[in-house]
């Protein structure tokens, strides 16, 4: 279970304090349900992608994690760009798993992101697509309860894509998602429930498809 509870979120300028991106969000999001997030762009979709990831903070309120949450899949900022790919992977596999897993990690990675002898280059030198399909590939390599993904299905060429597609269906069933996506296919596929973020709050709809017909009616 994810429990959010009376949450505030805004960012702070240099002269002023922004509007709230998110207001006073209350959900309780069950482990074993796969959930999308829709809403206009800017709206705080990825804010509170990042916010249950625990890589940011709320101003006001918790989120209480009674689960494994992963970070979101497809992230690269966290790459160290002077390390190759397989020392970043060793680095975050000894930080988050086991050393008997070492090397299944890397073998994992190093299949899944099919960027070949770049993986023994320094990250520093690799396209953005090339940090995607790593990022993607470390993020699956560890066993979580919940995964967290914004727009990673967009990742790479039609092929990876559909790796990709394939991936997160396999995740179905074992661990549930919380997906972030313009694809709404996607959302439909694999998301039973949905989260309607508009205007800084946050509606939690059992089904992803009544969460979808919301969006869309307040394009109106």
């Amino acid at each position: 279970m994810i429990r959010v509870t009376n949450l505030y979120k805004r960012y702070h300028n240099f002269n002023r304090d922004s509007d709230w991106v998110l207001r006073n969000v209350n959900l309780e999001i069950p482990t074993n349900i796969s959930v999308g997030l829709v809403g206009r762009n800017g709206a705080g979709k990825s804010t509170l992608l990042r916010l249950i990831a625990g890589m940011d903070s709320p101003e006001k309120g918790e989120i209480i994690r009674d689960c494994k949450v992963s970070w979101p899949i497809g992230l690269s900022g966290g790459f160290q760009g002077s390390m190759t790919g397989r020392q970043n992977v060793k680095f975050v596999a000894r930080v988050h798993g086991d050393e008997k897993e070492l090397d299944r990690v890397i073998s994992f990675v190093q299949d899944f992101a099919e960027i070949g002898d770049a993986f023994d280059e320094p990250v520093k030198t690799y396209s953005s697509g090339m940090k995607a399909r790593l990022a993607f590939g470390l993020s699956l390599a560890f066993d979580f309860d919940v995964y967290l993904s914004d727009e990673a299905t967009a990742v790479g060429d039609r092929e990876f894509r559909k790796k990709a597609e394939k991936a997160f269906k396999d995740r179905v069933g074992q661990s549930s998602l919380i997906i972030v996506s313009h694809s709404e296919g996607i959302m439909r596929e694999l998301c039973q429930a949905g989260i309607w973020i508009n205007a800084g709050e946050a509606v939690w709809f059992d089904d992803i498809t009544d969460a979808i017909k919301a969006y869309h009616g307040s394009l109106n």
